[in-house]
């Protein structure tokens, strides 16, 4: 038992030693790394070289026998490349100095989807057709942003990848670094100003008919024609309704910043709540849509991002995510007509947006091919403000003869995620934050509570049943908040490497959860997690009731067997965080050994492969409860090592506890009782069995024993002593009969402690 104690305290330094030893090799990839990953001819064919870096964000002259071909840089240098699993994108672009993008090379990534669901090559495929874009037409206003091709399965990753090498290729454009381009790339117009005068509202018709709403309407036949016409005849064969002359999608967009087309289509009300939010310049747009077709999609839900819409103005495009949506019920303008979607869209202040100036709202349609593939075709929404709304234009001022001055050493990149965002995140998530703070007091409230509820059995039989249920659908498979060892190797990863709570902050759930089970290793250990709140073990325990029901055998292991195989998740959780020091994208390719993305994220609709692992955790839990929790969880593992350290101890045990008796530690689940009593907390999940015996005055000897006093001195009529008594010495004599018969029904796997 020293041994055991010294090991808790010992293994946890011993990660915090390798932790700071493994520190250096954790920070973020520099340009210079990157490029040691990426041969030249990669980004030019031909080159064979690499120049001397250049300013700040440094750019790098790639070279062919000394003649310089173009340039290299980091996309994540020039703009932020957040993925969705909140780690930046790194991408080396190449670029010539005609502003044209000649070489992509993806370095590093840690997208989920791609790190184990869509193949790599797939992703590289689509941004490589971005390859011999002439983005320099693109700064200079004279064409649009293009767009990677839509991977099925991948499509927020691709949207990222793609907009981070557009948008940093403009942005390194109009510094005016590549040898002067930038001198003309930004086209120099004059500066128009909202009318404050004009505030005046109108009905739809008048707001259609002046410009004020701009519309497009499609039919599905339409939308066939066009994929007919692209070249995609299995995506035109796969209409969305039977009729081709159904409304495909009858899309209508407005800029609800501008006083007196806001208060129309929102009314007064809504207006002034909006404005209260909008910082001075900021602008915000509305959207709405009938019709077969979603200009929402589904993207948003998971991955938070609205990836069928982008506002486009001046060659740069701007994707909304969920943060910046506000869903509206009903236009306010008179004679509008009832629409399936209406959504409000603050559009970002580190997107250089003038609502007086034109600009495009882009709708990406996308229709099944083959399997999981789709196909993917635009379709723009021009919009142009009205001269009413517009002040009379000032005179030009002379053209000024000097370039755009380039980006200084030294001087901050602006990053493309709000410094809000996860407040944002939170006011998006009120509702669900709402019941999973009403469940975790629940649950607390359980835990304080318990000696009162074990007292009833069958009640709480069912009470945690329920908890279980509700911890399975609501918490795992409707908001997918399944705690993974990939988010402690991220936590370990982030304290490396430059922590930044907005990471963290920005998923409300998965933060409120892990704070819960943090604080939860203080009281209790890792029980009120592994036994209440992972959805994957809920539903390993849940399995098991059902497999009882049906009458499956089941087995209990040996205890000296028990006792070797249980290290193994150790061994796991050990393996991934040191291969996490060297690479956490490794490490969270093989941290597919949990099988929760599988059965609870993706609900088994997945790869064959990966949905018979997650079969094959699942099978062995119908004979043994629990078997995957008990012998491979990194994640389990990963919390009973600072679990050692909580600060209570709220599981009671009586006296004879293991000596002799052994019925707790027969009847536990999951075997956390040593055969000499003692309960292990490392493998304890708090299911609370023992203590529901603690108190069965039918089941507990030693209540068994207490109970026959009470009745034996009730008959004699002496005072009751109560259940809450003190055992009797032990005799040398032989044991209570209770006892005696516990030890004669005794499996002979668990040795008497006493015997030996």
């Amino acid at each position: 038992m020293r041994f055991r104690n010294l090991t808790a305290w010992v293994l946890p330094l011993v990660l915090l030693a390798a932790c700071w030893l493994a520190a250096p090799a954790a920070m973020a990839l520099t340009l210079a790394e990157a490029l040691d990953k990426t041969p030249a001819a990669t980004l030019f064919q031909g080159a064979d070289a690499y120049g001397p870096p250049e300013g700040d964000p440094a750019i790098v002259p790639v070279l062919k026998g000394g003649e310089k071909l173009g340039y290299a840089y980091l996309n994540s240098d020039f703009t932020a490349s957040t993925g969705y699993s909140g780690k930046p994108i790194r991408i080396v672009v190449g670029i010539d100095p005609q502003g044209v993008i000649r070489g992509i090379n993806l370095v590093e990534h840690h997208e989920p989807i791609v790190l184990i669901g869509i193949p790599e090559p797939k992703v590289l495929a689509a941004l490589n057709g971005l390859i011999g874009a002439d983005l320099g037409r693109v700064a200079a206003g004279e064409a649009k942003p293009p767009q990677a091709e839509i991977v099925s399965g991948a499509t927020v990753t691709v949207l990222v990848m793609g907009d981070s090498v557009v948008r940093s290729a403009v942005k390194l454009i109009r510094s005016g670094r590549l040898d002067g381009l930038g001198a003309a790339a930004a086209p120099a117009e004059v500066k128009r100003e909202l009318d404050p005068a004009v505030t005046a509202t109108e009905d739809w018709q008048t707001l259609l008919g002046d410009g004020s709403v701009r519309s497009m309407v499609m039919s599905v036949s339409e939308v066939s024609k066009a994929f007919e016409d692209a070249g995609q005849p299995l995506a035109a064969g796969r209409p969305e309704t039977a009729n081709p002359e159904d409304d495909f999608i009858t899309l209508y967009l407005a800029p609800v910043s501008v006083p007196a087309i806001g208060r129309s289509l929102l009314g007064d009300v809504a207006y002034e709540r909006m404005a209260a939010k909008l910082q001075p310049g900021q602008a915000a747009v509305l959207v709405a849509g009938d019709g077969a077709y979603s200009f929402k999609g589904s993207g948003y839900v998971r991955g938070g991002i609205f990836d069928r819409i982008e506002l486009l103005q001046d060659g740069q495009g701007q994707r909304f995510h969920d943060r910046d949506h506000t869903r509206i019920a009903a236009l306010a303008a008179p004679g509008a007509p009832r629409l399936k979607e209406i959504a409000l869209f603050v559009v970002p202040q580190d997107f250089a947006f003038d609502v007086t100036r034109p600009f495009d709202l882009q709708l990406l349609v996308q229709r099944a091919t083959t399997g999981r593939d789709k196909a993917t075709l635009p379709f723009d929404l021009a919009y142009q403000i009205p001269e009413r709304y517009l002040l009379p234009a000032p005179e030009p001022a002379p053209a000024a003869a000097t370039t755009p001055a380039p980006t200084q050493v030294g001087e901050p990149v602006e990053d493309d995620e709000g410094p809000a965002l996860w407040k944002t995140m939170w006011q998006m998530n009120q509702v669900n934050i709402a019941i999973l703070g009403v469940a975790l007091a629940v649950l607390t409230a359980i835990f304080f509570f318990q000696d009162v509820l074990v007292k009833h059995p069958r009640t709480f039989l069912w009470l945690r049943r329920a908890y279980l249920a509700f911890t399975l659908v609501w918490l795992g498979w409707l908001v997918n908040t399944q705690l993974s060892v990939v988010n402690v190797l991220t936590f370990a990863n982030a304290l490396l490497s430059g922590f930044s709570w907005e990471y963290f902050l920005s998923a409300p759930l998965v933060f409120i959860l892990w704070c819960a089970v943090a604080a939860g290793l203080l009281f209790w250990g890792r029980g009120p997690f592994c036994g209440w709140l992972c959805p994957f073990g809920a539903l390993q325990e849940l399995s098991n009731t059902v497999a009882r029901k049906l009458r499956f055998p089941q087995i209990t292991l040996p205890w000296g067997l028990h006792e070797r195989i249980w290290p193994v998740k150790y061994m796991i959780f050990l393996g991934l965080f040191g291969l996490s020091l060297y690479s956490l994208s490794d490490a969270e390719v093989y941290a597919e050994v949990e099988p929760f993305k599988t059965a609870i994220i993706l609900k088994f609709m997945r790869e064959w492969g990966f949905v018979l692992f997650a079969l094959a955790c699942l099978l062995p839990g119908l004979f043994i409860e629990r078997f995957y929790c008990r012998y491979l969880c990194p994640l389990g593992a990963a919390l009973a090592i600072p679990g050692r350290m909580r600060m209570f101890e709220w599981l009671k045990r009586w006296p004879e506890c293991g000596s002799p008796c052994q019925r707790c530690a027969n009847d536990c689940p999951v075997q956390a009782i040593h055969p000499e009593g003692q309960i292990n907390v490392n493998e304890c999940i708090y299911c609370m069995n023992c203590q529901v015996l603690y108190h069965d005055d039918t089941r507990c000897p030693h209540m068994i024993t207490l109970k026959a006093r009470r009745e034996k001195i009730a008959r004699s009529g002496a005072p009751n002593l109560g259940a809450g008594a003190p055992a009797p010495a032990k005799s040398a004599g032989k044991a209570p009969p209770a006892f005696q018969a516990q030890r004669a029904a005794r499996p002979a796997s668990i040795p008497d402690s006493k015997g030996a």
